[in-house]
């Protein structure tokens, strides 16, 4: 077996148990970390299919800072595990039927005949010197692919605002700081001078 297809295999393993190991561990930041590792697994094997920009961009992006906001939440809530685990009996039938069909579908996918094989997908040809494979992505990205860029980046948009604006509702029992009545705010509203006779010394 060559070195290359060694390699695929290694990583694609190491990011299958990754995969795993988020939906099967209980605490949340061993989740986090697991995904870290399917991340950097997934870019391995994107450097080995040479796209160098893609997997350069899921470290990026995905480990150097959604992963690290994920973390920061994580560890910022101390999720209690307890109430978590008391529901797991009650909703493992309804997850055991969807993993059944999901894993039925992937079977049916693989079995397959030659929906996978070399002739469906030939061995691309070796690039030549001087490739950038970061032009080519622009290329189809904004020539064949522009209106599903077009439309991610609105949906995108979309989720920003309503973000923002979920944080800005109002809720009952919640305080909230007005940056403009503090700035107005006058001396006489915050300080009270109060005149007091002296307290005569005791023993005097």
């Amino acid at each position: 077996m060559p070195i290359y297809e060694i390699v695929f295999y290694f990583f694609s393993l190491v990011m299958l148990g990754a995969a795993l190991m988020v939906i099967t561990v209980r605490n949340p930041v061993y989740a986090a970390l697991s995904l870290v590792l399917a991340f950097f697994s997934a870019s391995a094997i994107w450097l080995l299919l040479e796209v160098e920009f893609l997997a350069i961009i899921l470290i990026l992006v995905y480990v150097g800072a959604v992963m690290v906001l994920f973390l920061f939440v994580v560890m910022m809530l101390d999720i209690n595990l307890e109430p978590l685990k008391e529901g797991f009996m009650r909703y493992l039938p309804a997850g055991v039927v969807v993993a059944l069909l999901m894993a039925t579908e992937f079977m049916l996918v693989l079995w397959t005949k030659g929906r996978f094989d070399t002739q469906a997908f030939p061995v691309p040809a070796p690039n030549p010197d001087g490739y950038s494979n970061t032009k080519a992505v622009g290329e189809l990205l904004y020539t064949n692919y522009l209106l599903a860029f077009e439309v991610a980046g609105v949906v995108l948009l979309v989720a920003i605002i309503a973000a923002v604006a979920l944080t800005l509702r109002q809720r009952s029992g919640s305080r909230r700081q007005n940056p403009a009545m503090q700035v107005r705010v006058r001396r006489e509203e915050r300080v009270r001078l109060v005149q007091m006779d002296s307290e005569p010394r005791q023993g005097s």
